[in-house]
């Protein structure tokens, strides 16, 4: 035997594939020619690729240990020559050399973690106060009941690939101005996976899960809002190959109240009354959340007036207790008078010595940039 390719590596000859690989990686980030230029320590790297190249092959380590040489026969015995044969056993290994990055080596698993799913859930606004429990229908992806996710049909398993013999790559020699260069690709038999599948499952076609509609019964806490969602863990698409499931997502929208606008956690209403009432004070029920209530007008109440209610809003959903329900109050002023109301009014406006009211004028309400104007010119 030509060259000792174990004592090259500095390895025994019952080392395992992984302290193979590290001895490479170690005596290559020394004698790079990047590192160190020196002629010598060239041919050395050349040497040390080549026995990389035949002790990291399963196929050239067997030949090789049974006295045979297989890089002789492209010319690359002795431990001479350039890339790929004589050279580096894989491109990507000797990017690992020097970066520790290179790409997973090996078939990849037919068995892969499922999507997330989303699904849209209406409810009132009673329930996005006070929570409830809800049951939905989901339709997603679940492990196939007749291969239980093996993809194979029953009585059939999957068989190692005659191409890549499992590994789920296959390698190629090609030239380049470098010299011979091999680089690897998936399987083009297996798609990476290293088995096949000859007979697929008749029910899933060899994907290992089929669609099923089920029903989940959801909680959902008290004070959600619109776009909430709400996260069920596992509950989501089952992967290729009966691979684990993702998460289903329940995203709340909340139908819009006849009466309430919700902001935050505060419930507003508009009470509109008329002006004697306003003047006189008067008490108008309420249908809130937590049954009917007495709104207490009081006498002389001006329209844009509000009647906060506290704790009558909605619940906090990190924290105890509730927002608050606030009453705008709206006077409606009569349009049409007939001739004993006009009578009464303009005794009423008499009375009240308000029969050629002059008003009351005041700057007109500005807007939040005319505000910011007036503050940075100091008005």
């Amino acid at each position: 035997m030509a060259t000792d390719y174990y004592a090259v590596l500095g390895v025994r000859r019952d080392a395992s594939q992984d302290e193979i690989k590290k001895a490479f990686r170690r005596l290559a980030r020394e004698l790079h020619p990047d590192v160190n230029p020196d002629p010598k320590t060239q041919e050395r790297f050349k040497e040390i690729n080549a026995a990389y190249e035949v002790l990291s092959d399963p196929q050239k380590k067997q030949v090789y240990d049974l006295g045979g040489d297989p890089l002789s026969g492209s010319g690359g015995g002795g431990g001479a020559g350039g890339f790929g044969a004589g050279g580096f056993g894989n491109f990507s290994d000797i990017m690992d050399a020097f970066f520790g990055t290179a790409s997973q080596r090996g078939p990849r698993s037919r068995t892969r973690r499922g999507q997330d799913a989303m699904i849209r859930l209406e409810i009132d606004l009673n329930e996005a106060a006070f929570g409830t429990t809800k049951d939905i229908q989901v339709d997603t992806a679940v492990v196939c009941t007749t291969c239980s996710g093996e993809g194979a049909a029953p009585g059939t398993s999957a068989q190692t690939c005659d191409m890549c013999r499992g590994r789920g790559e296959v390698s190629q020699v090609t030239r380049s101005f470098l010299g011979q260069v091999m680089t690897s690709r998936p399987c083009p038999q297996c798609q990476g996976f290293g088995t096949v599948v000859p007979t697929p499952c008749p029910e899933c076609a060899g994907d290992g899960r089929i669609r099923s509609r089920r029903t989940l019964t959801v909680k959902i806490p008290a004070g959600v809002d619109n776009g909430t969602r709400i996260q069920l863990a596992g509950e989501g698409e089952v992967g290729p190959g009966g691979g684990p499931a993702g998460d289903l997502y329940v995203e709340i929208h909340e139908v819009s109240h006849p009466v309430f606008q919700r902001r935050g956690d505060d419930l507003h209403c508009t009470v509109t009354i008329p002006m004697t009432a306003a003047a006189l004070g008067t008490k108008c029920p309420l249908e809130t959340l937590d049954g009917v209530e007495e709104i207490d007008v009081r006498p002389g109440t001006q329209s844009g007036q509000s009647i906060p209610l506290h704790g009558r809003g909605i619940t906090h959903l990190r924290g105890g207790g509730r927002g608050d329900l606030i009453v705008h109050v709206e006077v409606m002023t009569p349009s049409k008078l007939d001739p004993e109301q006009e009578r009464l009014l303009r005794e009423l406006a008499k009375l009240r010595g308000e029969e050629r009211p002059t008003g009351q004028f005041q700057p007109g309400q500005q807007g939040l940039f005319s505000r910011l104007k007036d503050a940075f010119n100091g008005r």
